[in-house]
This record gives structure tokens, sequence and C-alpha cells, in this order.
């Protein structure tokens, strides 16, 4: 493990080298970042294949090899544990005797208990197919797959089909779903600082979760370029470059487990702060990062006008983006533990550009990573003001 993931952060980091670096470089270091945590050896970055456990292992040696220091004082990881329904084995699925593909033409409902049989279906809804069985096996016809792990397990198996199929009245179902509860799943934050030159005590803060959906079976994965490889390549990024750069306050960077099922990671965190709380001059999280065409939106602007304001500011001069979208605040990220603790926050995220979330198409290939650099800039500028 400790062998691959060094070769995984050389393979990264030759981009840049050791010298300041231009913003094109920064956008190849960035894209090198994404394609990394994207491919199949980290499966998604969840709970089947050590995913997760393999990207945070990868994301804690990008920390060490530039010099930032845990914030612990002792390890980069701060571990605790949550329950979680995975699919690490057998998923099949076919409708009237047409095997599909998970992923493409279904997918199960993360909080689906294992199932094994031919089913034959009643139809209940205009979308809602059962079959009365052990173990009930539901269908929903949907116009869009999309997939978020799930914390419990039912008394029934759900199976998502996207109406698309040619499936618009299925009459049988045949599945084979492998199912594991695990109810103290472990993992870990990942937390690094870079200690102030002036005000060590005071901290200037950055997030992202590094968590996605992981796996589905053997076969499928759900790689989460733009949710969350963007906002983690943009984390490191920022991390290397305060790690040349030393600023008066001490600058910690924390990449989170856990967004994904329900802000599990920060909201641990937030409840066993690793530095007092009371002391952030500021944060701010990065999640969706991967896009800008349209903009970007910043959750908390309406509950730090002031500080919404210096930012706005800042894009009009840079003239980094089309757009800076004020929205109120909102449970929708990291932030938000920290905000209702009484941390002044930011959550900014990129508009425009790929439509994929949550689904097997949000892909490093087609993601455009295409104004990470003004974003880079634009946080660069913001702390600097602080």
């Amino acid at each position: 493990m400790k062998k691959l993931t060094a070769i995984l952060f050389l393979a990264t980091t030759l981009i840049l080298g050791t010298q300041e670096t231009s913003y094109s470089q920064q956008k190849a270091y960035s894209r090198a970042v994404v394609d990394t945590l994207c491919s199949p050896y980290f499966c998604g970055r969840g709970y089947i294949k050590n995913g997760m456990e393999r990207a945070a292992q990868y994301i804690a040696a990008v920390f060490k090899e530039n010099g930032l220091k845990p914030l612990s004082g002792q390890s980069y990881f701060q571990p605790f544990t949550y329950p979680v329904n995975t699919f690490p084995g057998i998923v099949k699925v076919s409708i009237d005797g047409q095997e599909l593909v998970a992923g493409r033409d279904y997918l199960v409902g993360p909080e689906s208990h294992a199932n094994k049989g031919s089913f034959t279906l009643e139809q209940r809804d205009s979308n809602i197919y059962v079959a009365q069985a052990r173990v009930p096996v539901v269908i929903e016809q949907v116009k869009k797959l999309i997939w978020s792990p799930a914390p419990e397990v039912a008394k029934y198996t759900l199976i998502q089909l996207l109406d698309t199929t040619g499936n618009k009245h299925p009459q049988t179902v045949q599945l084979h779903i492998e199912q594991e509860f695990i109810p103290e799943f472990k993992t870990s934050n990942v937390c690094a600082m870079i200690k102030g030159t002036q005000y060590p005590d005071s901290f200037l803060v950055v997030t992202a979760h590094y968590d996605h959906l992981g796996g589905m079976g053997s076969q499928v994965y759900f790689p989460g370029a733009n949710d969350n490889a963007s906002g983690v390549a943009l984390l490191l990024n920022l991390a290397q470059y305060y790690a040349r750069n030393p600023q008066k306050y001490t600058m910690v960077f924390i990449a989170f487990a856990g967004e994904e099922i329900g802000l599990k990671g920060s909201k641990y965190f937030t409840e066993h702060p690793l530095m007092p709380l009371s002391r952030i001059k500021f944060l701010i999280n990065t999640d969706l990062a991967g896009t800008g065409v349209e903009g970007i939106t910043v959750v908390n602007a309406t509950e730090f006008p002031k500080a919404f304001a210096q930012l706005q500011e800042i894009n009009t001069k840079q003239k980094l983006f089309t757009a800076v979208h004020s929205r109120g605040k909102a449970a929708n990220s990291d932030h938000y533990f920290f905000t209702e603790k009484g941390v002044p926050a930011f959550f900014i995220y990129t508009q425009g550009g790929i439509a994929a979330y949550h689904d097997i198409y949000d892909q490093a290939r087609t993601l455009p990573l295409d104004h990470q650099e003004q974003l880079f800039q634009l946080i660069v500028q913001f702390f600097k003001g602080l």
C-alpha cells in the first residue's frame, strides 16, 4: 500500500516540480489528481475494495511529501466509524428475461436487502411494480439514475429502472443481489497544517470531502470526478502553494470522509475538533469544483455579507468568473456543521458544464476543469485580504 501510494503521488507531483508554478501548471496538477482518484484502483472512494482507505492514504502521502504537518501533532488521520450498507458481491438484474447493465440501465436502491430469485411483478402505480416474496422486490421506473450510500438496511429490495430501457411495463424480474451491512465502517478524516509565521494560533481552513459512492458489485463503480475529486485536487493544489508560501496565519487542510452519507466526517470533526474552532478566522469548503463556465455559487453568502462582498470585488477586479451567485445557509456540504458552531465559512461550488451527478458518468475524461485556476486564484486572494 505505501509503495503504491508513493508511486501515485510521484505520478502527479512530478508535473509541478519544486518552483512556483503558473496557473496552467496548476491545472495540469489538478488534472493528474482527478485522473488518479477516479481510477479503478480507488473504486469510487467508497465502501468496497478499500477504496476510501486508499484515497485517504494517497492524500496523506501528498501532505507528507510537501512538508505539511499532522494537525493532531501525531497522525494525519482522525479515525471514526459509522454504519453503511454495501454491495461487494454479485449484482445481477434481468427484466422479462433480458439481463440489464448495472449503472446504465438500473441501480440497486442503497438501502436494499439481499435477494435472489425470479418473481412476477404487479403494477402498483404509474411507475411502481412490486413482487411479493419473503423479501419483497420493488421496481421503480425513473427518468435519471442517481445513487447515494445508505446507513441502514430495508426489508425489501429496490431496483431503480431507467425508463428508457424499453421495459415500460415489466412483467417479471430475475435478480441476484448480494449485500453486506457494516455496522461500524472504519474511516478517517485526513488533516494537515502549515504553521503560521505571525499568528500560529489562528487558522484559515480549506476543506473538501474525498469520499464518493464507491462501487456496486464487482463491475460497476462511481468515479466521482466533479464530486469530489475536483475539490480534493483544488485542496491539494492550495496545500502545495501554501507549503511554498507560508502565511501569517496557520493554514489547515482537511479532507473529510463520509460526506456522501450525511456529512459524517465534518460532523465528527466539529464534535472532536483538533484545534479550537473559535480560532478559525475563515473556512472555505470546496465541492463540485470542476466546471465554472456559468460562474460559481457561494453558500452562506447572506450569512457573511462583508466577506461575500470581498469575494465579489476580487472577482470583478481579476475578471475570474462570469458570475458569483449568492446563496443562503444550506446543509448541503461539509461547511454546515462548522457554521452551526459559529465558524465563518463559505461553501463554493462551480456551475455549468457537465450534468453528471451521483452516477457512473461523472468521469475524469469528461470533466473540463476549465475554471479551477480561477477558483484557486479567488481563494488565494480572499485569504490574503483577511
